[in-house]
C-alpha cells in the first residue's frame, strides 16, 4: 500500500509529499469556523512557525509547476489501486447490508424494537419473535382483554386448589413446583428463593386448653402462632374488640385490666396482633378472641386460626433474612407478645359470658349476636385458666419467581405477587391469587412472545409463601435483597384475596403514589354485573378516595413493600354481600370454592376475571408508558395535611407554657414547602421533556420510584424498627407518633419529653427535606433553604 500511495502521489503530483493533518476547530462562542492546519512533523521542523503561510503562499501563487509523470506503469498501478479499492468497497457494503437486514428496525419500528431485536437474539432472553412498532394504550387493552379468559381462569382455579398447603408442608411444595412448571411453560425466566424460618405450629403432643370456673371448654383445635407458651389464671374481662379506645373506656369507667385474662371479638378492623399487643401494654395475662355471630354468618363451633406478631417475617430474624446454613445471634422481634393469645369458637365464648357477672358493658358493645347473653364486663369471680402449647418448628419455605424482560429497562421492574399457602382449603385467600398470577403471567408471555406488545420495562411474577404467619415469604425475600430491589422495584401488586365477592364494592389499599393509576384503572374496567358499567361508574362518587381507599395496616400484604423497603405497593379487592364488607371465612377451614361460589353468586371465575383485568392493566401500564406512573403530589397533600395539624397543635402548647417559648415548627413548615416545589419541579420537567428521549426518561423515573423509599427514616435501625415509612409505617420515627407526643404534652412538660420531641422534629424534618431534595433532581437543583 506504502508503493501505490507514492505511485498516486507522483501521478497526481509529480513527486511525493509529506502528509498534511488538518484539526478543525469550532468556534462554540457563535463566530465564523476556524481552521487549524497542522503539518508533518518534518514540515513543521523545517519551515518553522512563521515559514507556515509563506510556504503556502508561494505554492498557490507560483506559475511554474512540475508537470506529473504518466508512464504506462503508473497508469497500471492506477487501475490496480482503483479496482482494488472499489471490490473492498463492495464486500463491505455488502455485509454492513446484510446487517442491517438482519437486525436493524425498519423505519416504522420504534428504539424498543430495536432494542428488542438484539433481547430476542440474547440467550438468556425469556420471549422471542418478529416485533410491529409498539401499540397504543387502546390495543395494549384489547389485546390483554382478548387473551385473558373465563375458561382459562376456571381451569387454573381447579388446578391449584388444595385442601392441605400450609407453609412447608408436602401440598404447599406440590403448588410451588406447579407455578415454577406453568411459568416455565409460558417461556418465562424461572428460579426459586429458599429459606429456613422458625413457625410455630399447633403442640403435637399435649393440647392447647381453656377452663372456666373449673369447667373445661373442650379442646382448643384453632390456635395464634407466635403466642407467649404456658399457662395463665384470672378473671375474665370483656373488651369489645380489644382496641385501643375499648380499654380507654374500661379506664374510664373504673375497671382494671392488670391481671386480668381478656375476652375480645375478632374483627374490629385491627388484627389479631394488635389485639394482642393492645391487651398486654395494659398488663392483662392473656387474650382470648372468638368471632361473634354479629361479625361471621358461620356456625358457632367454628375455629379461628391466625398470628400475634406485631410485624411482618420471621420474628426470630428481625431485619435480615434467614438462610440455610448461615449463623446468627438469637434474636426476638420486639413485635412478639410476652402474653398468652389463643382463640375460642363462639360457643365457648357463650358459655363463658352467659355466666359472667359485673356491670353490663358500655350500650356500644352489647350489639352482639350471642343468644342469651346480657353482655357483661365480668367481675372476679369469673376466673379462667388457658394453657398454650405451641412448638417453634425449624422450617424450609419455598418462594417461586417467573421474569418477563423489559426492553428500554430490563432493570427497572413491576412485581406481581401471590400468597400460595392457606390454613385450609384457603379458596379465596390464596388460591384464586395463585391461579391469577400464573394466568397473568401467561396472558403477558403471549402478548410479548407474538410480537404485539413490547413492554419497556419487566415484569416479575412471585409465588409466596408463609403469608398466613405474618407474610413471612415475602419480607424474607424483600430483606435478602433490599439494597438491590429498593434501587430497581419500583412497584408492587399484591393479589391476595382479591375475591371476597361479587363486583359491586370495590375497595383498595396502596401507597399513594399509586392512587392515580388506581384511578384510571377503576375507568377502564367493566362490572360482572353489568359489562356497559366501569368500576368507577359503579362507585359513583366524585371524592371516589373516601368510597374505595382504605388505610393500609400492618396485617396487609403489601405493607412491607411499602413501609420496609420503600417500594409503592396495592392491595384491592371486590366484595359484597357481607357483614361490614368483610369476607367472613378467612382463617378458618371454611374458605372453600362453595362459601365463595355463594359470595359471588357463582360467579367465581368471572370475578375473578375482573380481578385480573385490575391488577393487568396496572402492570402493563406501569411498563408501557414512557414515565411511570406515579402520583408524586399525592403526598405533598398528605405531607402538608400532617404538618398543618402539628403546627396548630404546637400553637397550643406554646400558649400554654408546655414547650420552650423559642421552640417553632417553621423546619418543618419549610421542609414540607421544599416537597411542594419538588414535586412541581419534576412535572415541570416532565411537560418540557422529549419522551422519546429514552435516557433522559429514565433519569425522570428514577426520580419518581425514588420517593417511596426516601420517606424511609434513616434516623432508626430497620432491626429495631422495620416499618420505617416517617408516613405510613409505625414506631416514634412516625408524624403520627409525633402527634401523640404532642397530645401527650398537654398534661406533662418533663425536660425529657421536650428533648424527645425536639429529635423528633429534626429528624421528621430532614426526612421530609432529604426526599424533597431527591425529587428536586442534580445536587444543584435541590432546595435547602432550612
Amino acid at each position: 500500500m506504502d508503493q501505490a500511495r507514492t505511485t498516486i502521489s507522483k501521478i497526481f503530483n509529480g513527486e511525493p509529499r509529506s502528509y498534511t493533518r488538518f484539526s478543525l476547530t469550532q468556534n462554540m462562542e457563535g463566530g465564523d469556523s476556524q481552521v487549524e492546519m497542522k503539518l508533518a512533523p518534518e514540515v513543521e521542523e523545517e519551515v518553522g512557525t512563521n515559514g507556515v503561510g509563506e510556504h503556502l503562499n508561494h505554492q498557490s501563487q507560483s506559475p511554474y509547476r512540475r508537470k506529473p509523470s504518466r508512464t504506462p506503469k503508473n497508469i497500471f498501478y492506477l487501475i490496480a489501486v482503483t479496482l482494488l479499492i472499489f471490490i473492498i468497497g463492495y464486500l463491505i457494503g455488502y455485509l454492513v447490508h446484510r446487517k442491517q437486514d438482519k437486525s436493524s428496525p425498519t423505519c416504522d419500528q420504534t428504539d424498543d424494537q430495536a432494542v428488542a431485536g438484539r433481547v430476542a437474539d440474547d440467550e438468556d432472553s425469556s420471549w422471542t419473535g418478529s416485533y410491529t412498532p409498539q401499540l397504543d394504550w387502546s390495543d395494549v387493552k384489547k389485546l390483554f382483554g382478548d387473551k385473558l379468559t373465563v375458561s382459562q381462569i376456571e381451569a387454573s382455579l381447579r388446578e391449584f386448589a388444595s385442601n392441605d398447603h400450609r407453609a412447608g408442608s408436602p401440598g404447599d411444595e406440590d403448588l410451588a413446583n406447579k407455578v415454577l412448571q406453568r411459568f416455565r411453560e409460558n417461556n418465562l425466566k424461572t428460579w426459586d428463593d429458599k429459606h429456613y424460618v422458625t413457625l410455630q405450629v399447633p403442640p403435637t403432643s399435649a393440647s392447647n386448653s381453656l377452663t372456666f370456673r373449673g369447667q373445661n371448654l373442650g379442646p382448643l383445635q384453632g390456635y395464634l402462632a407466635y403466642s407467649a407458651s404456658g399457662s395463665a389464671e384470672g378473671s375474665v374481662l370483656y373488651a369489645y374488640y380489644g382496641r385501643v379506645e375499648d380499654f380507654e373506656d374500661l379506664e374510664d369507667n373504673g375497671v382494671g385490666v392488670s391481671g386480668r385474662i381478656v375476652l375480645v371479638r375478632a374483627g374490629g378492623r385491627i388484627s389479631f396482633a394488635e389485639k394482642v399487643a393492645n391487651a398486654a401494654n395494659m398488663n392483662a395475662s392473656a387474650v382470648l378472641i372468638y368471632p361473634d355471630p354479629a361479625d361471621y354468618a358461620f356456625s358457632e363451633g367454628t375455629h379461628l386460626f391466625g398470628h400475634v406478631h406485631l410485624g411482618s417475617g420471621d420474628p426470630y430474624t428481625p431485619g435480615f433474612p434467614s438462610f440455610n446454613h448461615t449463623q446468627f445471634p438469637p434474636a426476638r422481634s420486639s413485635g412478639l407478645p410476652n402474653i398468652i393469645a389463643q382463640t375460642i369458637t363462639a360457643s365457648m365464648a357463650k358459655s363463658i359470658m352467659g355466666k359472667m357477672g359485673g356491670r353490663t358493658a358500655p350500650r356500644s358493645w352489647i350489639d352482639g349476636g350471642l343468644s342469651g347473653v346480657l353482655y357483661k364486663l365480668g367481675e372476679d369471680s369469673d376466673t379462667a385458666t388457658v394453657q398454650v402449647n405451641n412448638a417453634l418448628a425449624n422450617t424450609r419455605i419455598h418462594n417461586v419467581f417467573g421474569v418477563i424482560k423489559g426492553v428500554t429497562d430490563p432493570d427497572r421492574y413491576v412485581v406481581i405477587g401471590a400468597q400460595r399457602d392457606a390454613w385450609g382449603p384457603g379458596f379465596a385467600k390464596s388460591t384464586v391469587g395463585t391461579a391469577l398470577l400464573v394466568e397473568l403471567a401467561k396472558t403477558i408471555s403471549y402478548m410479548v412472545r407474538e410480537g404485539r406488545f413490547v413492554p419497556r420495562r419487566s415484569f416479575v411474577f412471585a409465588s409466596w409463601t408463609a403469608g398466613e404467619y405474618g407474610n413471612i415469604g415475602a419480607t424474607e425475600w424483600l430483606e435478602s435483597y433490599l439494597p438491590s430491589l429498593s434501587m430497581k422495584a419500583y412497584s408492587y401488586i399484591s393479589l391476595d384475596g382479591v375475591v371476597a365477592g361479587t363486583t359491586e364494592t370495590f375497595k383498595a389499599s396502596a401507597s399513594p403514589l399509586m392512587n392515580g393509576l388506581i384511578l384510571d384503572t377503576m375507568k377502564e374496567v367493566y362490572t360482572v354485573h353489568d359489562p356497559r358499567k366501569t368500576i368507577f361508574a359503579q362507585v359513583g362518587e366524585p371524592k371516589w378516595e373516601g368510597v374505595v381507599l382504605e388505610d393500609m395496616d400492618m396485617s396487609n400484604p403489601a405493607y412491607p413493600f411499602t413501609t420496609f423497603s420503600g417500594i409503592p405497593s396495592v392491595s384491592f379487592r371486590f366484595s359484597a354481600g357481607q357483614a361490614k364488607g368483610v369476607y367472613p371465612f378467612y382463617n378458618t377451614l371454611l374458605d372453600t370454592r362453595e362459601n365463595l361460589n355463594s359470595a359471588t353468586y357463582g360467579n367465581v371465575a368471572k370475578v375473578a376475571r375482573a380481578a385480573g383485568q385490575v391488577a393487568g392493566h396496572m402492570a402493563l401500564r406501569l411498563v408501557h408508558d414512557h414515565l411511570i406512573r406515579l402520583s408524586v403530589e399525592q403526598y405533598d397533600q398528605i405531607i402538608r395535611k400532617r404538618v398543618i395539624q402539628i403546627n396548630g397543635k404546637v400553637n397550643v402548647l406554646l400558649q400554654n407554657g408546655r414547650l420552650p417559648a423559642n421552640f417553632t415548627p417553621q423546619w418543618l413548615i419549610s421542609a414540607m414547602g421544599s416537597y411542594g416545589r419538588g414535586a412541581r419541579s419534576i412535572y415541570s420537567a416532565i411537560e418540557n421533556s422529549d419522551l422519546e428521549d429514552t435516557e433522559h426518561c429514565r433519569l425522570l423515573n428514577d426520580r419518581l420510584m425514588r420517593v417511596e423509599a426516601n420517606l424511609l427514616s434513616p434516623y432508626v435501625s430497620p432491626i429495631d424498627s422495620p416499618f420505617r415509612h416517617i408516613l405510613l409505617g409505625s414506631g416514634q420515627h412516625t408524624l403520627s407518633a409525633l402527634v401523640e407526643n404532642l397530645d401527650a404534652l398537654k398534661s406533662t412538660s418533663e425536660p425529657g419529653d421536650v428533648d424527645r420531641l425536639l429529635n423528633q422534629f429534626a429528624q421528621a424534618t430532614w426526612t421530609i427535606q432529604s426526599c424533597a431534595n431527591a425529587l428536586a433532581g442534580e445536587v444543584w437543583d435541590m432546595d435547602n433553604n432550612i
